[in-house]
């Protein structure tokens, strides 16, 4: 009995893993019809009898990622009613009209390696609607997905995006959840930007997950610790905008996962440790049109044309309005510190890395601008939509922007005065409608009514026990 096998469920190779998730990829991107993709991927899973089910992901919002497993031969007989309980999830319905609709996006299809996420499974995103099948408001992945589409229905204008997201890599499991009780973050690593032996815990958990994004599709550029004490960071190629947003969930994902098989956590707390640097998200953008880059012109200002120039101003105008969704935690006020290399001042530069915005050195290809003050513990989703559509429809001049904040020459200094400017705000308002900005808001307060408004020079450990990718439904219910 002992050498009968009794399960086989599907385990591929790495390198295999990325072929396929690399055509998928180019597949989503291609001239493809989504109505094809999802007739090829219900035929592979029907066929392919060694994979037993199906994780759909969706996002809140504020950002957290959920994940339901789906046994996959329900999901093919039932993948046109799925429901689950808005209500359980923070930001989402009410108790009175808890019921919620998932409709599976098949574009967005991973295969994963076995090692990480349970052999015989695959990874798909979903969207969120409402009971009756509308849109739901909330779901910002789904708002991008549209804004995306009907940008490249009108005009052929495709959003491309690429992110820099740093984190931390602390010893022990859940050390940010254990937090309260230690008081304290212990470094794997003090090897430094550049200066971590191969061996070590940092450079061994770097190589680790970066081969699961290289499995992934990710196309993988280059990895390395960080500046400040076991920091890392891991670049991965530009995309369009709702694939990219993907990416980044899965590499958060995937980096806590593979902390968490070696006993350790990888923390993206925007500033989880007094004087070192923070970690950040920065936002790289550019809009193309019929393969040409609408940002590259070499006689421009800094080499980035009219278009780029304007979309930079567009932003800045805003800055205030829109602080809170790129910054949208206690914590990540701490981190908005220039003697740290983060930014504050609401300005573009091609060389301060103070400024909130900085335009790299760029080729036909590669022109782009680079949002500096992003956070890592955003909802990508909601970023990606807020930088573009402000930067294509917010005010064109201080003048229109709402006067009570055009001098201002620097970002919010906490959480409870960006509240007050997103509230306040024309722009958010158009941007996600009334019932979901305010509904972001109270979430935020909610956090920033647990933690000091002033924040001095400690990290504070409300501001970590409370930081909405740590916290959970038990604790919040105790409140």
């Amino acid at each position: 009995m002992n050498n009968v096998l009794l399960r086989d469920f599907l385990e591929i190779p790495y390198d295999k893993l990325e072929e396929m998730n690399l055509a998928y990829k180019e597949e989503r991107l291609g001239p493809t019809s989504a109505d094809q993709i999802r007739e090829r991927r219900q035929a592979y899973l029907s066929d392919e009898k060694r994979i037993k089910a199906v994780t759909v992901c969706f996002t809140d919002l504020e950002g957290r990622l959920h994940m339901l497993d789906y046994d996959k031969k329900f999901l093919l007989r039932n993948g046109d009613n799925l429901t689950f309980d808005g209500s359980s999830i923070r930001g989402f319905s009410q108790q009175a009209e808890s019921d919620l609709r998932l409709a599976i996006d098949w574009t967005a299809f991973y295969m994963v390696p076995a090692d990480i996420f349970g052999p015989g499974k695959v990874v798909v995103f979903g969207d969120v609607l409402e009971r009756g099948g509308h849109p739901y408001r909330a779901d910002m992945r789904l708002k991008l997905k549209q804004w995306c589409e009907q940008a490249y229905k009108k005009d052929g204008t495709v959003f491309h995006v690429a992110t820099e997201i740093e984190g931390f890599l602390f010893k022990g499991k859940d050390a940010e959840r254990r937090y309260t009780e230690s008081g304290k973050f212990e470094f794997v690593s003090t090897g430094g930007y550049y200066h971590s032996l191969p061996g070590d815990a940092l450079r061994t958990f770097i190589d680790r997950a970066a081969e699961v994004q290289r499995a992934m599709g990710f196309e993988n550029e280059k990895d390395h610790p960080e500046v400040a004490p076991s920091q890392f960071e891991m670049n991965f190629s530009y995309s369009d905008a709702l694939v990219a947003a993907d990416q980044v969930q899965l590499y958060k994902l995937l980096c806590r996962q593979v902390a968490a098989q070696a006993d350790l956590t990888a923390s993206f707390l925007p500033k989880p440790v007094t004087g070192v640097n923070g970690s950040g998200m920065h936002t790289n953008i550019s809009l193309a049109r019929a393969g040409k880059n609408l940002f590259h012109d070499p006689s421009g200002k800094d080499g980035l044309s009219k278009a780029g120039w304007d979309i930079i101003n567009r932003i800045l105008n805003s800055a205030n309005d829109i602080a809170l969704v790129l910054n949208p935690s206690v914590n990540a006020y701490r981190r908005l510190d220039p003697h740290y290399e983060a930014p504050n001042q609401i300005t573009a530069s091609a060389i301060n890395r103070g400024a909130m915005v900085r335009i790299p050195l760029g080729n036909e290809r590669s022109a782009r601008i680079e949002v500096r003050s992003v956070a890592p513990d955003v909802n990508p989703y909601m970023v990606f939509y807020t930088l573009i559509r402000t930067g294509l429809d917010g005010p064109t001049s201080q003048e229109d922007a709402e006067t009570k904040r055009s001098n201002t020459h620097f970002l919010p200094g906490n959480i409870v005065d960006a509240i007050r400017l997103f509230t306040s705000s024309k722009l958010t308002s158009m941007l996600y409608g009334e019932e979901v900005r305010d509904k972001f808001a109270e979430l935020k307060q909610m956090t920033a009514d647990r933690c000091p408004k002033q924040l001095g020079a400690l990290i504070k450990p409300a501001e970590v026990q409370f930081h909405h990718e740590v916290t959970n439904q038990w604790l919040w219910s105790m409140f």
